[in-house]
């Protein structure tokens, strides 16, 4: 699980920032854009964020669906391009008995009262589910409910939990067993949002956001030489 919680050190970039990273990386031929936490939605500058992006490219924001309601919920409405526009919600469970172990006491009813609400306003939707030995046996039940929920199979993600961040049980990762997707906090440019550690820092330098990409690139190729591949999320179905 992530190193989030309440009172936790921000590590996230400020507006002008990810402005700058976007144009970088739309120069770079980039097309997608995923904004995460802790829970993007309590940014007071979030919306400018997802819009300065919608603009450019494909926006995904990953959330646990807490927040999305009343005004959160017509500000998203308000902004413009929402058909390049996702919502990832966390699901780990068919029910609050297996959510409710890491996400806490009542974040499962919330989190699907956002999919519901979101679904009705015509946003595009995707789940997210971390596979944990509380919820391994709850998968095919989840998968049945998000399907209940109007949610196709190949937009609902399924990954194992990893040992990082909180958790201390999981599948240890390092660097050659992920497929890099580049990611950046204001400590610097990683390999993967799977956790800002040390051995996934690739530069301590946010620009020119090129620098990273290439030296991202040159230790990929000598990977896939070495290993063959690497390791990501599977899809349900």
């Amino acid at each position: 699980m992530a190193e989030s919680f309440v009172g936790a050190e921000r590590n996230g970039l400020a507006f002008q920032e990810v402005c700058r990273l976007i144009d970088e990386a739309v120069a770079l031929g980039m097309t997608d854009l995923f904004l995460t936490g802790g829970e993007p939605f309590i940014l007071h500058d979030i919306f400018s964020m997802i819009h300065y992006g919608l603009e450019r490219m494909h926006v995904t924001v990953l959330s646990n669906g807490i927040l999305l309601k009343k005004k959160r919920l017509h500000q998203l409405e308000a902004l413009p391009h929402k058909e390049r526009l996702t919502v990832q919600i966390s699901l780990d469970g068919s029910s609050a008995s297996t959510h409710d172990v890491y996400r806490g006491v009542g974040s499962w009813q919330k989190a699907i009262d956002a999919i519901v609400c979101l679904k009705s306003a015509g946003f595009h939707v995707r789940l997210g589910t971390t596979e944990t030995p509380e919820n391994k046996q709850d998968l095919a039940a989840t998968c049945e409910l998000h399907r209940q929920l109007g949610i196709p199979d190949e937009d609902h993600i399924i990954r194992p939990l990893v040992r990082r961040g909180f958790s201390m049980n999981g599948m240890g990762i390092a660097l050659p067993a992920l497929e890099p997707e580049v990611t950046a906090d204001r400590h610097g440019i990683y390999w993967h949002p799977v956790a800002t550690d040390a051995d996934l820092l690739i530069s301590p330098k946010l620009f020119p956001l090129q620098d990273a990409v290439e030296q991202i690139k040159e230790i990929r190729t000598s990977m896939l030489a070495v290993t063959g591949g690497a390791a990501g999320h599977y899809r349900c179905g």
